[in-house]
């Protein structure tokens, strides 16, 4: 059996990597413009963290580690300035967000890697509908087992992360009715979801990797599509349920929740068995209908996920100021709880200007910090609640625009 070596970190260490959405800002669809904006940075010394993505209307930002999540915040935002700069010199906007709110799948473009034009040729349309925009965190930690033990702990939390992170409630001009529609688009994968309950050290993880390898299921790690994941090269946790925020400030308030939650979860039994019956309603839940969905315990008690959010909160808050990372927990727990996820916000701006154009607009503003996120436009209640059976209206509503969604494009291309 192959050794897969693993890298040690430093414990409670992090760093974030952002997808981010190339915007025409005439039309305000994607522009594959990746390759012109890459050139642009090329003698820029942050050039080595900014990096294609799988089509070319995408790029990625890559932080560099940190101890702190102010740190992290403040190279943040240096490299969005750098980015925005490089982006107005080459006649593009950038965005936030999980999904585009109106681009078609067909019109994306592969970028010109080995990688990324083996996943094209493997797993067709996938690859071009994998134009989504995910933030990933990565978590340092000591061993092997240190990781597999830390994947374990931080998978009953996956659903918390869907939802406080949620911003892709539209795709290809429709709304979805999901808070996060992103990660239907990870779940297409052969190997999506989660580690194996059954593995819980780095001698089985090997293992189960020797066995994928055999059996030709995958090829290296990076085959595999799972919520959270080792990653040995870089000694980290990978988070990557993520959807991109609409704010890099609301990124690293999710780091510093992250970074928390760590802490807290190396300090608590591993989960029990009975947790993972649960997994996969639970992360349905949070996608469809974030913070508001149903959670259900390790216990098999049935909650509403804002309320196990709270109490989540609460526990995290001695550990936050252990960090140093008290205000910034503090300010996404009373965002997320007062005012909802980036999904709502979007809503909220569609229901003001009825025009998806307009709110990719309002998409690059936010993402340059030039409006606040946190303002809040009242969404129109809808009946169907996550215990519900959907209701015509609401099933209707994936089949018949909205008023508006057809303005700046042909109603014959939204489906």
């Amino acid at each position: 059996m192959d050794q897969i070596p693993f890298v040690s970190s430093a414990s409670n260490s992090l760093g974030i990597e952002l997808e981010l959405q190339l915007i025409n800002p005439r039309t305000f669809d994607l522009t594959a413009a990746a390759d012109e904006l890459l050139v642009q940075l090329s003698n820029h010394p942050l050039v080595d963290r900014i990096k294609p993505e799988i089509t070319r209307s995408m790029i990625e930002l890559n932080s560099s580690v940190h101890e702190h999540p102010v740190g992290l915040l403040a190279e943040m935002r240096e490299m969005r300035d750098v980015l925005c700069e490089a982006a107005d010199a080459v006649g593009v906007s950038v965005a936030g967000g999980g999904a585009h709110p109106f681009m078609r799948w067909q019109d994306r473009s592969i970028s010109d890697t080995p990688r990324f034009q083996y996943l094209a040729e493997m797993y067709g349309y996938l690859a071009r509908q994998f134009t989504v925009f995910g933030q990933h965190i990565h978590l340092g930690v000591s061993s092997g087992d240190a990781a597999v033990r830390m994947v374990q702990g931080l998978s009953p939390y996956i659903p918390h992360f869907i939802a406080l992170s949620a911003s892709s409630p539209y795709y290809e001009g429709v709304d979805t009715l999901f808070s996060c529609c992103r990660l239907n688009a990870v779940s297409s994968f052969p190997l999506a979801g989660h580690m194996p309950p059954e593995v819980t050290d780095w001698y089985q993880f090997e293992a189960y990797m020797a066995q994928l390898r055999h059996s030709g299921l995958a090829e290296s790690i990076k085959d595999l599509y799972w919520d959270v994941r080792p990653k040995p090269e870089f000694g980290t946790v990978e988070i990557r349920v993520c959807d991109t925020p609409l704010t890099v400030e609301r990124a690293c308030q999710l780091a510093a929740f992250a970074q928390a939650l760590s802490v807290l979860v190396t300090r608590e039994p591993q989960p029990a068995t009975s947790a993972w019956l649960a997994y996969r309603s639970n992360h349905f839940q949070a996608c469809r209908f974030g913070l508001q969905g149903s959670y259900v315990t390790a216990g098999g008690e049935r909650v509403r996920l804002i309320d196990h959010a709270r109490e989540l909160f609460r526990k995290l808050e001695p550990i936050a100021e252990e960090l140093g990372t008290g205000d910034m927990l503090s300010q996404l727990r009373d965002e997320a709880l007062r005012n909802g996820n980036d999904a709502r916000w979007l809503r909220g701006q569609f229901h003001r200007v009825r025009d998806l154009p307009t709110v990719v607009e309002s998409m690059t503003r936010v993402w340059r910090g030039e409006r606040d996120v946190s303002a809040s436009t009242e969404v129109p209640r809808r009946r169907i609640r996550a215990t519900s059976v959907p209701m015509m209206g609401d099933v209707q509503a994936l089949a018949t625009p909205e008023p508006g969604l057809n303005a700046g494009w042909n109603a014959d291309r939204l489906h």
